[in-house]
Formats: C-alpha cells, sequence, structure tokens
C-alpha cells in the first residue's frame, strides 16, 4: 500500500522509512523476546532530531507541529517498529512547552533536543483513583523553598529510560477547594536525583514488552524552581498534554492498522489453498477491506484533532474521538490479519502476534474506550453524566 502522491508530509514520511528500515523485524522481534529497551532505534530516533520535533528552533528542536509528530509515531508503527518506547517525550513536551517558565524551557529544551536529557515519563494514574484523577491522594506540601510529597503512582511508564519526569500532585487538599479539579499542581522531577531518595521504583511485568512501573513517594522532595506553571493549575495543564497524548496514540493505531492491512494483504495474496489464493475468497477480503475503510476514516479525524491542537483551539472531542476510533480499526485490522494468516500468525517470526499484543493495549490505556464513549454521551450529545 502505497502513500498518495499529493501527501504532504512525503518527505517526512520518506525519511522516517529511510530510518526504520536500518531497524527491520529481526531488530524488534528480538527486543520483544528479550523484554529489552531499543536504546539503538531511540538513539538514532533522537539523533535525526525526531524527538525533538515540537522543540521550537530557539532551543534547539525542529518547530514542528503536532501533526508532523504524530506522522512520525505513525511511521514507526506503520514500519513494524513500536513508538510505545518513545512517545511519552512528544506529548509529555507540551506541558512544559505550554506551561512552564522561559527558564525552565532554557535550562530543558536544548538539552532534551540534543539528546542529552529524556523526558519520557508523566505520573499522574494512581492504584485507588485511576481515571479519576481530581480525587488522587498523592500529595505536594509546600515547606521551606520546596515540595515534600507523599502518595503512590502506577502504570507509570519509561522512568527507567527517562532522565525527567512530569508529577501530577495534589497541592491543596481536596476538601479545601471549591472544585475538585483545583488544587492540583504539575512539577518537574529530576529521576537521577528522586530515585532511591524518596522515589522508590517498582517495575510491573506485563503482557507486553512495555517498561511501566508503580511509584512510592516517601517526602521526596522537589525543589520550588521546578513548579510548571501556577500552584493549583496542574490539572487544566494536563488536560491540555492529554488531548496531545490521545492524538498520538490515534496516529499509532493508524501506523499499526495499516501494517495490518499491509501483512494481510500480502499474505492473502502469497497464500496458496486448494490450488488459488486465499485472497480470491470474499471470508477473506472482505474483513481486510472493512477494517482499511475504518482506518481511513480515523486517519481523518486524527488529522483534525492535530490541527486544532496546533492552532492552539479546543480539540478535547476530536482527540478523544480520533482515538477511539482509530484504537478500534486497528484492533479490526489485527483480528483481520491474524485470521487471514491462521496458524502462522501465531508464530513469532511473522512478527503479527507481537503487533497484535502491542496494539490490543489501546483498548485499555491510555483511556479506556468506554470512558470516550462516556464523554461523547455527555460532553458532546448532552446525555445525562453516567457516573
Amino acid at each position: 500500500m502505497k502513500h498518495a502522491n499529493n501527501d504532504p508530509y512525503r518527505d517526512l514520511r520518506d525519511s522516517l522509512r529511510d530510518l526504520c528500515a536500518e531497524y527491520p523485524n529481526e531488530y524488534w522481534r528480538k527486543i520483544d523476546h528479550e523484554r529489552s529497551y531499543p536504546e539503538a532505534f531511540v538513539d538514532a530516533l533522537t539523533h535525526a532530531g525526531w524527538m525533538a520535533a515540537l522543540i521550537p528552533e530557539q532551543y534547539g528542536g525542529s518547530g514542528l507541529g503536532l501533526t508532523e509528530a504524530s506522522v512520525i509515531m505513525e511511521e514507526i508503527n506503520r514500519n513494524g517498529g513500536n513508538s510505545g518506547f518513545c512517545h511519552g517525550q512528544m506529548y509529555n513536551m507540551n506541558t512544559l512547552l505550554r506551561n512552564g517558565s522561559e527558564a525552565q524551557k532554557q535550562l530543558y529544551l536544548p538539552k532534551i533536543a540534543s539528546g542529552e536529557l529524556r523526558l519520557q515519563s508523566m505520573a499522574v494514574t494512581e492504584p485507588s483513583t485511576g481515571t479519576d484523577t481530581t480525587k488522587m491522594k498523592t500529595m505536594a506540601v509546600k515547606k521551606d523553598g520546596r515540595y515534600v510529597v507523599n502518595g503512590q503512582k502506577v502504570w507509570i511508564s519509561r522512568v527507567q529510560h527517562s532522565d525527567l519526569m512530569i508529577l501530577l500532585a495534589r497541592t491543596t487538599p481536596l476538601a479545601d477547594v471549591k472544585k475538585k479539579s483545583e488544587g492540583l499542581s504539575c512539577f518537574l522531577v529530576d529521576l537521577h536525583s528522586a530515585i532511591g531518595n524518596g522515589l522508590t521504583v517498582q517495575p510491573i511485568p506485563n503482557m507486553v514488552n512495555h517498561e511501566t512501573n508503580e511509584l512510592f513517594f516517601d517526602n521526596l522532595e522537589i525543589p520550588e524552581e521546578n513548579l510548571i506553571g501556577e500552584e493549583g493549575m496542574g490539572f487544566k495543564y494536563i488536560l491540555d498534554g492529554l488531548n496531545a497524548e490521545r492524538a498520538l496514540i490515534a496516529a499509532e493505531c493508524i501506523g499499526d492498522g495499516y501494517w495490518f492491512v499491509d501483512r494481510a494483504t500480502r499474505y492473502a495474496n502469497e497464500r496458496i489453498v486448494f490450488d488459488r489464493p486465499i485472497g480470491k475468497n470474499q471470508g477473506i477480503q472482505f474483513p481486510i477491506a472493512e477494517a482499511y475503510m475504518d482506518i481511513r476514516a480515523a486517519d481523518l479525524m486524527r488529522y483534525q484533532a492535530c490541527s486544532l491542537f496546533d492552532s492552539h483551539q479546543p480539540c478535547g472531542a476530536e482527540a478523544n474521538m480520533a482515538k477511539h476510533l482509530a484504537a478500534t480499526s486497528s484492533w479490526k485490522a489485527a483480528n483481520a490479519c491474524l485470521q487471514t494468516h491462521g496458524g502462522f500468525g501465531f508464530a513469532c517470526e511473522y512478527d503479527v502476534e507481537r503487533k497484535f499484543r502491542e496494539t490490543r493495549l489501546y483498548q485499555v490505556a491510555p483511556i479506556s474506550t468506554n470512558l470516550i464513549l462516556s464523554y461523547v454521551a455527555e460532553h458532546i450529545l448532552g446525555l445525562p453524566r453516567s457516573f
């Protein structure tokens, strides 16, 4: 399946495809088998400037928008890789870019752009609150020019392969705020100084090769100058970053979806059963064709969400819908691809089972499909709140 000749991002895609070609299926298969981290690939991506896509040129970055960043993430997955190892820096960046002080930007952004520092991690989710973010219990108490943090986070990814982490914690007790979304603040955490000095990291083995962790905060001290933006405004900042996250995840699912369709189509043309290619059978054709149409539709919503974000316009509805449509269509494509391959779909050497596991994650995270449906029902259609 070729890109359209009028694709405005064709040169960008070609460059990414050339880089990804240096890390073929065997590379990703080995990383998955060993449960390791693709350091060589992430380093190559960084040195080529792609991980600094969203950083303005004055800080050493490329000055591109979320749309271009989404194309980068899409192409990694479309070429058989897994951008889940590095996508955090893309969407975490927006919290610092849009809400950080000039001093923070000058201190951190050039080092992130050069690859000296990685901003791969964001700590929001907690064991007892999950998506109900405003009820989080992790507290950051201001004391003598610093904040002292106590609490717990879970499903926090890429901590072991990051230098910096964005932390959302409550700075005003829930009982003392007028609105439950108030009193939450964002901090930039230096992981090298924090781990072992108030921060404990406990890895969580999981179904896919995804480095994620449980975090325990025990009187972790964070300098006052590491507060991002205004105290108490963190929930608003995080929501803005989450819209970017959902649009980027949508792009990754779209990349996965195209990968599954490509693989299924190729195998259906090549596999001969009863003296004919199985692709002649409508029972094979129709699921692949339907998955492809769904992916194309989700792709359009992805571009709309990114365009609105880049224009600094509200995009919560579009970002959520893009993520839902893309995750659903990718999962449909994954099932069609596995079914087309039959027993060979379960063989590691075909890579289908690996990508199958990887794309299944996005039905659950970073926000479950059910919660997106609830969001659309309540905030767009005006139906009564269900919880």
